[in-house]
């Protein structure tokens, strides 16, 4: 059985997450398939968006598999955060953009992976948690990181320490997902999307990713440093021509990635 469901459909990779009879928990074996379904898509020249979501409607991910984390040690433990933190890692990093259509709850580790997407969008009945102070452990998946770079550091604080749940609207209002939209709806918003972006120059857009990922890690004058010399990189691609062309020209562009 494939935990990690794959559906290639004009240029979007689709991938579910397929133990809707454990919420989409998120044991060794899902984490194992994402990680080479992502390496797998990083090199796929057939796809140029991935969509990630849940089976079912009750769930995107409800967190990690708490049978498998509990006989962990203290040195297992750290590996197993390691290898979580590596996976997701690889999410945020892929030069494509990832949309994660929440579809459900989203908590623990489901809500980490959420994190690592670059968009996320979320139906009217999904929730947000990080609660594993009540487990007595932390984020382990890079929530206690990239939450705050997302929503702010009061913010983050107040879900991580209370382990609380926040609701869509919630989740919308602080910043931590960008649309919501009915459940039924959900799939349509999200290939519109990324419709949408399949439309723009594709150099552009790993470019923006990379600009914006990385800039991040920097200090604010070496970031623009950083964006400059990628805007210079690309002003010598056919696609900007073709693009600034189009433009003029009043007519949809086509790119061609070179």
């Amino acid at each position: 059985m494939s935990f990690v469901l794959v559906d290639k459909v004009d240029r979007i990779a689709w991938l579910t997450l397929n133990r809707p009879e454990k919420l989409n928990a998120l044991n060794n074996e899902v984490l194992k398939e994402l990680e080479q379904v992502f390496a797998d898509l990083e090199h796929d020249a057939e796809v140029g968006v991935v969509v990630l979501t849940g089976a079912g409607e009750k769930a995107f991910v409800a967190g990690a598999d708490i049978a498998e984390l509990k006989s962990l040690d203290t040195a297992a433990a750290r590996v197993q955060a390691l290898r979580g933190q590596a996976v997701f890692q690889r999410i945020e990093a892929l030069p494509k953009p990832v949309i994660a259509a929440v579809n459900g709850f989203a908590l623990g580790g489901g809500c980490e992976l959420a994190l690592a997407c670059h968009i996320r969008i979320a139906s009217e009945n999904a929730c947000f948690g990080l609660p594993e102070v009540s487990l007595g452990v932390i984020p382990g998946y890079g929530g206690t990181q990239r939450l705050p770079r997302l929503v702010g550091k009061g913010v983050a604080l107040d879900l991580i320490l209370s382990g609380d749940m926040a609701s869509a609207p919630d989740a919308l209002r602080m910043g931590l997902v960008s649309r919501v939209v009915p459940q039924a709806e959900l799939r349509a918003t999200a290939e519109k999307l990324a419709r949408t972006i399949l439309s723009r120059g594709p150099l552009a857009l790993r470019s923006a990713l990379a600009a914006v990922h990385d800039g991040l890690e920097m200090a604010q004058d070496k970031g623009l440093e950083y964006e400059a010399s990628l805007f210079g990189l690309l002003a010598t691609t056919q696609d900007m021509q073709e693009g600034m062309g189009a433009f003029l020209e009043k007519r949809q562009a086509v790119f061609k990635g070179l």
